[in-house]
């Protein structure tokens, strides 16, 4: 068989017509366009600032650095701190940038970036050999640090500077920060460090001395807003004004934050459509703002019961209960800031803003402060509690209970008058034991109590300083009135308010001393301001003015300088005024005389 020769049949065909290949693969689909197959960038590192006029909120930094790369006087090591997303890393880029631009006609540092410089390209992708950024959070040890530093020495191989930029500062060891600090104290000229952390206070001081530091600021959100109008024209999506106010203010400052937010509330809606202010609330967690101003508005008006049925409501929707007091708080604080300093100062839409103004308007200032307090712990009660829809339940009570409620020194006076204090009788019934359950509760039992006090001690009116002179001496306060006479030199007095010159040696206790007592004594505050001169003369010294005047007058008496002539030696020791006679004569004496 070895010899019998083996032919293939020449009619079948060699190769598949229907196939590529010899193998029978079948023909590779097409390959898709390289702009459908390139991996998507999100928003926050496609916007992210390429030059300093790109960083938002930041101009007092952006400032001092222009004029001091202007001027020629660079510092060789940078501090940049703030919270997260405020533009750190960016910023240590973009001064890496600055401090190796170099063009075909600019040869020297400068924050001008306009265009594209020849290592520009390679330090924004993080392949420049100069430039080495490293996190300091995954190299923390001395051995890091030191295989670091000992390139220092070394000159830059293109750039004009080898800068290093190093990220979370603050996570370096000890023995870290201590091999730094030689090379920070006496650097090469040719070396530059940049440095970034969130948490300033962890850094040294022995670092922070030897670096120019820089604190980003939180961006305002009426800014953020800026940013997101111009990012969504670019990216050609359309999302509400309102909605995007509310990513704005949870981002908390934080510009990337804010940019992360949007990038998710884009896709909440189909291409070409409008994303609604509600859709970016529910997807930031958020209750409806109106309906917890609506809450706020029925609390302050201490309506309990519809107030706990609005809660109710916006927690059936999904509302978180810690959320919603949050938002209770910044309705109080927006209040107070309207009543302050007007509705412009609010950062919200303009219905929104009058409703708070008008909430603020029917309150005190003292009120607005109760309510915050009030609810301050509120909050911390609602994130402690084990059911906290139960806590912000208990919230609205005790604040729709206590909002209409006067201030401590509001309430002594309506007491002392006699006055019926605001809240009403407290629920009669329910209470287990004997005896009838009276009307007037607590506040009734709190006024029969302060009524005889009010009828014992009559009101003090205070016309002029004489009288507090006269009432310091009534409560035998010895200290305080020596205090005052000797070193008070008065320059006006109003009821309220003294305003005198202190006297050589006046202690400095004595306007607190003063200012208490009154206020003690009368139920009301005083105000003591102490001026630096044109005061008359203290008691003290009107007292020895006096003794003087009468020393000199008794002196010049003429018999009195006879027996001094007559008696050489003698002195005036001191000078007495004897009670005169009563030269009256009594009734007795009168009807003698009459019928005589």
């Amino acid at each position: 068989m070895a010899d019998q020769d083996i032919t293939l049949d020449s009619d079948l065909p060699e190769r598949d017509p229907n196939t590529t290949d010899m193998f029978g693969n079948p023909e590779p689909a097409p390959a898709p366009p390289a702009a459908e197959s390139a991996a998507y960038t999100v928003i926050a590192r496609k916007y992210r600032p390429k030059t300093f006029e790109d960083l938002f909120g930041q101009e007092a930094m952006v400032r001092t650095l222009r004029n001091a790369f202007a001027s020629g006087r660079i510092a060789h090591a940078f501090m940049l701190t703030g919270v997260r997303g405020v533009g750190k890393t960016t910023t240590a880029r973009l001064l890496a940038r600055a401090l190796n631009y170099e063009t075909d006609t600019i040869h020297a540092p400068t924050l001008d970036l306009s265009q594209d410089g020849r290592h520009c390209r390679a330090i924004v992708e993080g392949r420049h050999m100069d430039v080495l950024e490293l996190d300091a959070a995954s190299r923390t040890g001395v051995g890091d640090m030191r295989e670091l530093l000992d390139g220092v020495r070394y000159a830059p191989v293109e750039a004009r500077y080898k800068v290093y930029i190093i990220d979370e500062v603050h996570m370096l060891s000890t023995g870290a920060f201590n091999a730094l600090l030689k090379t920070l104290e006496e650097p090469p000229p040719h070396a530059k460090f940049i440095f970034a952390t969130t948490e300033i206070r962890k850094v040294p001081v022995t670092i922070l001395s030897r670096t120019q530091r820089f604190d980003l600021r939180r961006v305002e959100p009426e800014v953020i807003v800026k940013n997101l109008e111009m990012i969504c024209a670019a990216e050609g999506a359309r999302v509400e004004a309102e909605g995007l106010t509310l990513i704005a203010r949870a981002a908390e400052g934080s510009v990337r934050d804010a940019q992360s937010m949007l990038d998710q509330a884009i896709v909440q809606a189909e291409t070409g459509q409008t994303v609604s202010a509600t859709s970016i609330r529910d997807m930031l967690g958020l209750a409806d703002r109106a309906q917890t101003i609506t809450l706020f508005e029925q609390a302050m008006k201490g309506e309990a019961g519809p107030a706990i049925e609005t809660f109710r409501g916006l927690y059936g929707y999904g509302a978180d209960p810690a959320q919603v007091m949050g938002d209770m708080l910044e309705h109080c604080h927006s209040a107070s800031v309207a009543k302050a300093v007007g509705p412009q100062a609010l950062i919200m839409p303009k219905e929104q803003a009058a409703r708070l103004t008008a909430i603020g308007a029917a309150l005190s200032a003292g009120t607005l402060s109760r309510v915050w307090q009030i609810l301050l712990r509120a909050h911390e009660e609602v994130r402690r509690a084990p059911d906290p829809a139960a806590a912000v339940d208990m919230a609205l009570i005790r604040l729709a209970y206590a909002a209409d409620l006067p201030g401590p020194e509001e309430a002594l006076k309506k007491l002392q008058a006699g006055e019926a204090l605001p809240g009403g009788p407290a629920p009669s019934g329910g209470g287990g034991g004997g005896g009838g359950s009276g009307g007037g509760g607590a506040s009734a039992v709190a006024r029969q109590m302060a009524q005889p006090q009010a009828q014992a001690a009559p009101e003090i009116t205070l016309r002029r300083f004489e009288d507090v002179i006269a009432l310091i001496e009534q409560k035998r306060d010895i200290s305080l009135r020596l205090d005052v006479e000797r070193f008070v030199r008065p320059i006006a007095f109003r009821p309220g308010v003294i305003e005198f010159e202190p006297a050589p040696g006046s202690p400095n206790t004595l306007i607190q001393r003063l200012a208490g007592r009154l206020k003690e004594w009368t139920g009301a505050p005083w105000l003591i301001v102490a001026q630096g001169g044109g005061g008359a003369e203290s008691r003290w010294e009107s007292q020895k003015r006096e003794e003087r005047e009468a020393r000199e007058r008794i002196e010049q008496d003429p018999f009195v300088r006879s027996v001094m002539e007559a008696f050489p030696g003698a002195e005036i020791l001191s000078i007495r005024t004897l009670p005169q006679p009563d030269l009256q004569p009594t009734g007795e004496d009168d009807s003698e005389i009459e019928e005589d």
